[in-house]
């Protein structure tokens, strides 16, 4: 029987809290669009294994090693969501099998590893190779995507992305409070970010200047290694300016101490004819035109004044499971099986993947030195 007339089988590798929130986005799809089942888990952590398992409305098998469950022929696609560090590991052991992946961001902490990975998924493999870029399936997000590609704020000039929020959760080992595993914060928190604004603006971005510390957060933390007392070096607050090749900008504002914000994600983008804007988690999209009042009415009325703004609140009454990113997990849970079951690409693949960490990495190399820095300074020739 063919993945196209029954459910599709999944194995999650890696059962954290992000591997948890991938099982309870499968059994909310139920039987939708075929259906879906998670038939095998793996995780060496006994705690993780054991949450999971609690999770499933099927029994699964259960691994403690990933290429176990890579061979054990219980399932269609695999679902990994172990720690940034681990990925490339991962990856080059599942892009071995025919097995359809859809891989956690980041891809990679390192460009070596992603185009390594590149270039063992090119023309060798059947199943398809999604990274998880889950921000621009946000309804209101969606929706001003739509817009602003619909040509309702006229020619893009600038994008503006701020996130105000509590600190990194904990995790196994707390391994995220370490550059050396996530990648570093720009790479780990806002490789989503980089990754909508490329998408908002369709270009991809020539340089970028970025500033950041370690302000506030987890600078009493102490954890014992082997080469003795550390302290945790993830940055907690960053701005960051992009410029691409048609001239137009995008910006991060970034605070990890701001637990305390209204609508803590709040993305604008900005046209030479208009204004958009999404903000959660109240789901709200506003948008207006100047031609609206500005244009037709003496220069000098001040703006702030709210006229010609509609505001909206935007939802999909198709999400079952809202879960941590307000249902956009979901939806790319419904794309992924959708592209599988008819035999179509990846909405989000290998190189996009690998390009929002490249700007990730490039921001944290303008932080330490100070300076801007070229993509090309990060990416290989051609890119």
């Amino acid at each position: 029987m063919s993945p196209s007339s029954r459910p599709l089988r999944y194995g999650i590798i890696g059962c954290g809290s992000m591997g948890r929130e991938h099982i309870e986005n499968l059994a909310a799809m139920g039987n939708e669009g075929g259906g879906a089942r998670v038939t095998a888990i793996a995780d060496p952590h006994a705690a993780s294994r054991e949450a999971a398992l609690a999770l499933c409305r099927d029994a699964p098998q259960v691994f403690e090693d990933h290429r176990a469950l890579l061979a054990s022929g219980l399932c269609d696609a695999v679902v990994i969501a172990t720690p940034n560090h681990t990925h490339a590991e991962m990856m080059r052991d599942a892009l071995a099998t025919p097995l359809h992946i859809l891989v956690e961001k980041p891809l990679v902490t390192r460009i070596d590893d992603g185009l390594d990975l590149l270039a063992r998924a090119a023309g060798r493999r059947g199943g398809i190779v999604w990274v998880a870029q889950e921000y621009r399936y946000m309804p209101p997000v969606a929706e001003m995507i739509r817009m602003a590609h619909g040509g309702s704020v006229g020619r893009i000039q600038q994008v503006a992305i701020r996130e105000h929020r509590e600190p990194f959760y904990p995790k196994v080992g707390d391994w995220n409070r370490f550059s050396a595993n996530t990648g570093g914060t720009l790479v780990e928190k806002c490789c989503h970010y980089f990754n909508l604004m490329d998408l908002v603006l369709g270009e991809r971005p020539l340089r970028i200047y970025a500033s950041g510390g370690q302000r506030v957060n987890h600078l009493d933390e102490r954890y014992d290694g082997p080469e003795g007392p550390r302290t945790p070096d993830i940055l907690d607050s960053a701005y960051a300016i992009l410029e691409y090749p048609s001239g137009a900008r995008a910006m991060l504002d970034l605070c990890m101490y701001a637990e305390n914000s209204v609508d803590n994600e709040h993305i604008t983008v900005v046209g030479d004819e208009g204004k958009l804007e999404s903000l959660l988690p109240s789901l709200t999209l506003r948008h207006s035109r100047r031609e609206d009042w500005g244009r037709r009415q003496a220069w000098g009325q001040p703006s702030g004044t709210a006229r010609g703004v509609s505001v909206r609140r935007v939802w999909d009454t198709g999400i079952k499971y809202a879960g941590h990113h307000f249902g956009a997990s979901f939806i790319e849970h419904q794309r992924f099986a959708a592209a599988i079951r008819a035999g179509r690409p990846a909405e989000i693949g290998l190189e996009e993947g690998l390009r929002a960490v490249a700007t990730g990495l490039a921001a944290h190399k303008s932080i330490d030195e100070g300076r801007v820095v070229a993509l090309a300074e990060v990416l290989p020739a051609g890119w």
